[in-house]
């Protein structure tokens, strides 16, 4: 617990306002969208860089962690504050540093809201490709420390593919500029992708220089249903093997189909659907044409029941209807979801799934998979009743042996959602005992008393 003088010197940094210990914001701040909570120390409200470093030293001083969060938004623990610490949040640090069209680049402090930075580059016939599914209220430094995706990723690439430079500050509290204003650099070590994806556990992010690519001048959307999850599987083997990369392709098996129906929201689907594709290409207008038979000729395959196409902004919400409501129809199975990003090569797409559908007839659970198909990204939601002792182990059971079918087929615990809290007890099936010792030591090297975020990321 910091003592009384720790939390004045906090006070005589931001001000009462902005260094906050109050009962009401304690708990606001208690959480983030895992389940648990621990109420903080306090609560901290930079606006600058530099009182992000100078949060630091005080921390440093005083022997305090800091649990940096964005919107709270992670699934997986990454802003759950631990015993003793305080949490320091970006939200107010939410300013538009530079817009550099003419570059293709923007400058932003980290508590900027993902969507708004596409919107401003939209005004300029540009976009930030990234799109995670919380982009309308996720704030970009979450985007950075858990590398965050979406469907867009299968032809744009994840959130370090957008990334040019970032100013952070380390758990000694050094500050750092690393990367340039240029879409080459070869200059020193590549500490900006060292640091995206490290989940606030290496240094604390506060602005960062994001490349921007041009906006496409026009969409097209597929809805497909298949008779099987085989049949879809194969059906996106074929795409990520011809030229024309989607611009998404989203995958829902038979679970996410029943969970649909169940929530009444499956109109339209044809009778015998039991895995849907979603589908898009982008681009110039002139080329769409010719993207759209491409894909159309992949898709086509033993299972297909339904092809339907949409070029109209009307048409293609329509046939995204059914995805967009499958958070809300889930929750309709079991209180509490269980929810895995796991990744596996795109060819071994059809074995994940069939392995998931074994597990959950094994454990007596439902299983429901959705995802990035095109990047081999599964999101497995476990399904589960909380308060049911012998069914969350049985959840347990099947947790692990999730992840070693994944491990099997060549695959990776987390493609956007981060390890946080919830998979540390797994990373040692993953990597290699030399491999997660130098990972210790660059964390005691960047943060010699390990005050940024303890117990993320890596196992103790």
């Amino acid at each position: 617990m910091p003592s009384p003088a720790a939390l004045d010197a906090f006070v005589a940094l931001l001000g009462p306002d902005r260094a906050r210990s109050d009962a009401d914001t304690l708990t606001l701040y208690a959480q983030d969208e895992t389940p648990g909570r621990c109420l903080p120390e306090a609560v901290l409200f930079p606006h600058s860089h530099e009182e992000v470093a100078a949060i630091v030293r005080l921390a440093l001083e005083h022997r305090l962690a800091i649990t940096p969060r964005g919107a709270g938004s992670g699934n997986v623990g990454g802003a759950q504050p631990t015993p003793g610490s305080l949490v320091l949040s970006f939200e107010c640090m939410n300013r538009v540093l530079e817009f550099n069209p003419a570059d293709r680049l923007i400058v932003v402090q980290t508590g900027v809201v993902t969507d708004d930075i596409d919107r401003l580059a939209r005004s300029a016939g540009l976009m930030y490709a990234p799109d995670p599914g919380s982009s309308a209220y996720c704030r970009i430094g979450g985007n950075l420390a858990m590398n965050a995706a979406g469907p867009r990723a299968v032809k744009y690439g994840v959130t370090r593919d957008h990334v040019l430079a970032l100013r952070a500050v380390t758990g000694a509290g050094r500050e750092l500029r690393t990367g340039a204003r240029t879409s080459k650099y070869a200059t020193g070590y590549d500490l900006t992708r060292l640091l995206i994806g490290s989940e606030g556990t290496l240094a604390l992010i506060t602005e960062a220089t994001l490349k921007l690519v041009p906006a496409p001048e026009r969409t097209a959307s597929f809805r497909l249903c298949y008779a099987s999850n085989t049949a879809a599987c194969a059906a996106v083997s074929r795409v990520m093997q011809q030229p024309v990369v989607p611009s998404a392709l989203e995958f829902m098996d038979r679970r996410s189909i029943e969970a649909i129906r169940n929530y009444g929201a499956a109109e339209g689907l044809p009778p015998g659907t039991e895995a849907v594709l979603m589908v898009e290409a982008d681009g110039p207008a002139e080329d769409i044409p010719r993207q759209v038979a491409a894909l159309e000729n992949a898709l086509q395959g033993e299972g297909l029941l339904e092809l339907q196409t949409g070029f109209t902004p009307a048409e293609i919400q329509t046939l995204w209807t059914a995805r967009k409501s499958l958070s809300h129809a889930v929750k309709k199975i079991a209180p509490l979801k269980i929810n895995e990003d796991i990744v596996v090569p795109v060819s071994r797409l059809a074995e994940l799934v069939a392995a998931i559908d074994a597990l959950g007839t094994l454990h007596r659970l439902p299983i429901v998979s959705f995802g990035h198909a095109g990047n081999g990204n599964l999101h497995v939601n476990l399904m589960v009743h909380p308060d049911a002792a012998e069914e969350m182990a049985r959840a347990e059971s099947c947790l692990k042996e999730l992840v070693e079918t994944v491990l099997r087929l060549g695959g990776t615990l987390s493609g956007e959602h981060g390890i946080g809290t919830k998979k540390r007890k797994f990373i040692p099936l993953e990597i290699e005992p030399e491999t997660l010792g130098l990972m210790r030591e660059l964390k005691r090297l960047f943060d010699p008393q390990g005050i940024l975020n303890p117990g993320k990321k890596l196992p103790d």
